[in-house]
């Protein structure tokens, strides 16, 4: 076993038979990346792209708890209340800069999500290739509740998602099992936890060829009862739509559904909704650099840095969001912060 360049602590880059892994190892927070885990991750891809002895990357978690719970927000907003937009254009540089090469990469990447996967997560593994889900692993795009949207390439493979499914998850944050994911697209191939350690002792004999024998079959996904609903809903042009037809379908999952738009921040819903919409006409490098050019309107609005208050600093869950109301976000603002 040997060790790739700028092995961080946090991320343990070793050679181990055919693959090359990348193990993340921040427990305590979730593996939340850092910029430190980003270059380092970044690094090892770039050691690994052309040597022979390595056949494939597997990506996977030290942890049970959490495969990825997104990036490290409340470093980001802490940088940004101080006003140091050049350290918040970096991280979010390097981290779609590696969204990018793990799209690109020129050998199978595999992605072993069990746990929490969000933000951050995904995007180290919805770009890759492969990507095996456990019945541990819970997804979720939950950054409407934090004053941001979705990212990581989020504008690209939302939109790309069966009928309106895509703009449900991005708006709404709903957390969908690992089954799910793979029903939605998120994942490629559902394996047990329990097969997990018999998986990787696989790839490591086999490379990523060692995955599909060890799949099961789905149980049934848990949102098909609502997909009508969804694209039906969802499918509106605009968040104030998708609200009135929301109201119109008079369901319990309906009234649920709006319930959760409502604690999510009212501009942050709506530049949300423009960036996937728009995401669905751009390539991944297009949406990528749109989705850094949003950041430095978004981490610069009063929403950002009082979502990551209330949902992560203080976790009290009550974001005063400005404005508080749909009806009091300015279309013209939100359409000049997507120029």
């Amino acid at each position: 076993m040997t060790d790739a360049p700028m092995t961080d602590l946090s991320v343990i880059a070793s050679e181990e038979g055919r693959i090359g892994r990348l193990l993340l190892n921040r427990p305590k927070a979730l593996n939340a990346l850092d910029h430190a885990m980003i270059l380092a991750l970044r690094a090892a891809l770039a050691a690994w792209q052309e040597a022979p002895g390595v056949h494939a990357v597997v990506i996977d978690s030290a942890s049970d708890r959490a495969f990825c719970a997104g990036g490290d927000i409340r470093a980001i907003r802490s940088h940004a209340l101080a006003g140091e937009a050049d350290d918040v254009e970096r991280f979010f540089a390097e981290e779609y800069a590696l969204n990018a090469e793990i799209a690109r990469f020129p050998k199978p990447y595999v992605a072993l999500i069990d746990g929490i996967c969000m933000g951050g997560g995904i995007g180290v593994s919805v770009h890759g290739q492969v990507r095996v889900a456990t019945e541990h692993a819970v997804f979720a795009m939950p950054e409407t509740a934090i004053g941001m949207f979705p990212d990581i390439g989020a504008t690209f493979f939302l939109p790309r998602l069966p009928g309106a499914l895509g703009l449900y998850l991005g708006l709404t944050g709903q957390r969908m099992t690992g089954a799910d994911a793979v029903h939605a697209g998120l994942a490629t191939h559902f394996v047990p936890r329990a097969k997990l350690p018999a998986l990787r002792a696989a790839m490591i004999a086999d490379g990523a060829a060692a995955v599909a024998p060890l799949a099961e079959t789905l149980p049934p996904f848990s949102l098909a009862p609502h997909r009508a609903a969804i694209d039906r809903c969802f499918s509106a042009a605009s968040v104030p739509e998708i609200v009135s037809r929301l109201e119109a379908e008079d369901s319990a999952w309906a009234r649920e559904t709006l319930a959760t738009l409502g604690t999510m921040s009212p501009s942050a819903l709506c530049w949300s909704f423009a960036a996937v919409t728009r995401g669905a006409t751009l390539e991944l490098p297009a949406a990528l650099a749109a989705e850094l050019r949003l950041t430095r309107h978004v981490t610069r609005h009063a929403d950002f840095a009082e979502g990551v208050r209330a949902m992560v600093v203080d976790k009290d869950r009550k974001p005063r969001w400005t404005p508080p109301t749909l009806d009091q976000v300015d279309p013209a603002t939100i359409a000049a912060m997507l120029d």
